[in-house]
Parts: structure tokens; sequence; C-alpha cells
């Protein structure tokens, strides 16, 4: 395994949430309304874009694709390519790539598709701007990092007893 391998498949990752992204705001960002604070929801459903039951699927819909289609292919990347073994390397790859797609997240996604274009925006919602607040950027941070790090440790523990 190269360092510059696991970077690439890092990267890999986040274009594949990039372009799940794109396809769920085709539409306008109604489309991914789920992903917004609740205020934006409320006020998205007042103004007759969407149902709250349309929100729920959506949100259900965009979980069963992303989380099994992220933990298949960082799976296929570590093992079947990489042929990792034993939990320290299988850990630190894991790692290495859900942090790179969280970096692209934080500041592609949310830093500059979300917060500098319109592509995001939603109709009579600007008063509610930003979307993502200093905060909730802070928590994504924290809770994104500690998260990919805990589910690097986990599936890394059961690939162990597994192989």
């Amino acid at each position: 395994m190269t360092t510059a391998k696991v970077i690439m498949e890092g990267l890999g990752l986040g274009f594949l949430l990039y372009l799940i992204c794109a396809i769920g705001i085709k539409n306008g960002a109604v489309g991914m309304v789920f992903l917004y604070s609740e205020e934006v929801k409320r006020r998205v459903v007042e103004n007759g874009l969407t149902t709250p039951e349309e929100i729920d699927r959506r949100s259900i819909l965009f979980k069963c694709i992303c989380i099994p289609g992220y933990l298949i292919y960082i799976l296929v990347c570590v093992y079947a390519i990489n042929g990792t073994k034993g939990f320290f390397d299988g850990f630190w790859q894991m790692f290495i790539i859900l942090s790179i797609m969280n970096v692209i997240d934080r500041i592609l996604v949310d830093g500059y598709w979300v917060g500098h274009t319109d592509a995001w925006d939603i109709p009579e919602t600007d008063d509610l701007k930003p979307y993502i607040t200093s905060k909730d950027k802070k928590k994504k941070w924290v809770m994104g990092t500690v998260g990919m790090a805990i589910i690097s440790a986990i599936i890394s523990g059961i690939m162990c007893l597994v192989f």
C-alpha cells in the first residue's frame, strides 16, 4: 500500500460524495433540504415547496445509498485492492480515506458550494442564511473526525475477526 494510492482512494470517495450531492440538487436544493436546519425545513414546507414526508423519504434514501455505498467503497479499496491485513493497517487506511472525504465535504461542499454559490439556495429562505452556521461547522468537523475514527476502528476490528 502506498500513501499516494490511499490518498487517491480518498479523493475518489470525495468525488462520489460530490456526485451524490449534485444528483440530489439537480432539480433544486429542496431535494436535499433534509441536510438543512429544522428552521429551513419548516419554512420550505410552509411555502409549499415540499412535504415533511418527502423530506423524510429523501433523507432515508440518501442514507440507504450513501452509508452502504461508502462502506463498500472503503472495504473494496482497503481489503480487496490494497490487500490489507491486520487491525492497524486497515484502521489507518480507512481513516485516511474517510478523513479525505470529510475534508472535501467540509471545505468544498459545505464551505464553498453551499456557502458561496447559489446552487444550494432555497427560495424565500435568504433570511435563514448561512445555512451552515459556524456552530454547525465546528460540530461537523469534530463529529466527522471522531466519527471517521470510530467507524474505521469498528470496521477494522470486524474485518480482523472475519479474516
